[in-house]
């Protein structure tokens, strides 16, 4: 049965830009009030601008999730001025396309993991003890489908989501008894800002994939919507990575010599 979103306090991160800023834009005509984090304030304060004269309801706070002071003064102010928070959506992340010996150890390395893993789990984290007080709420992990299958080149990356994968597995298991639910979604390419910000390896501009196998940003924030809405598991976007997921588990030395005569022998000079 779908629940009404109605008056729920949204918090979303990477909501600058996106699956969150469209999700925030799409739990606004739900009816939510939706609280948009992230680190870039322009673009945060002329999307809740937009919400606003669309008759929604939002608050912008900045937030880098790689920071812990900041996670908890954002969960603080939205408490303090809302009382609780209904819904996490735990959106913020980015990736460094390179092979695992050319990334930088701090700035393509250690922020992926802060980013992606560390700040999801401290932002989870922070939020739970008033879930936990008022017996409801909800969880949505934006994790990828990298973190079902990892591929070369993404192996950092790959590692983040997977680590997102398992803290969404284990944590559901953890709330089922106080009312929360936990959901993974596990996204394949899509029209966003990601690839911008993914390095400056010159095989990306080798490395031709078909448009339409690209989902749309705002498909993406629709499905999580539907998530919040008919809560579940786990969803994988689009369907068909399921089978790829059921490919790789069942036969992994296929998958591991396909991807090394295709791929890596090909590009991965020394």
């Amino acid at each position: 049965m779908s629940k009404s979103l109605k008056e729920n306090i949204v918090l979303i991160t990477g909501a600058s830009s996106g699956f969150g800023a469209d999700a925030a834009r799409l739990f606004a005509k739900e009816g939510c009030i939706v609280v948009l984090a992230a680190r870039r304030m322009d673009r945060l304060t002329a999307l809740a601008e937009e919400i606003r004269l669309a008759g929604g309801q939002a608050l912008a706070i900045q937030l880098d999730v790689a920071e812990q002071s900041q996670i908890e003064n954002a969960v603080q102010v939205v408490l303090e001025k809302f009382g609780r928070i209904d819904i996490l959506v735990n959106n913020a992340g980015l990736g460094r396309l390179d092979w695992v010996e050319k990334l930088d150890p701090a700035a393509d390395i250690d922020l992926q993991i802060d980013v992606n893993l560390r700040g999801v789990i401290q932002l989870t984290r922070a939020v739970l003890p008033s879930m936990l007080a008022q017996h409801s709420g909800q969880i949505i992990n934006i994790s990828s489908v990298a973190g079902l299958i990892a591929s070369p080149m993404y192996s950092i990356y790959a590692a983040t989501k997977y680590g997102v994968r398992g803290f969404t597995d284990g944590l559901r298991r953890e709330l089922i008894p106080f009312g929360i639910r936990v959901s993974g979604i596990y996204p394949g390419p899509a029209t966003t800002d990601f690839g911008k910000q993914s390095g400056d390896n010159p095989l990306k501009r080798n490395i031709n994939v078909p448009r339409w196998l690209y989902m749309t940003s705002e498909y993406v924030a629709r499905r999580t919507v539907g998530v919040a809405k008919h809560p579940r598991r786990t969803l994988i976007l689009p369907w068909y990575y399921s089978i790829v997921f059921g490919f790789d588990m069942l036969f992994p030395g296929l998958v591991d010599w396909m991807l090394q005569v295709i791929f890596v022998k090909r590009y991965h000079t020394l």
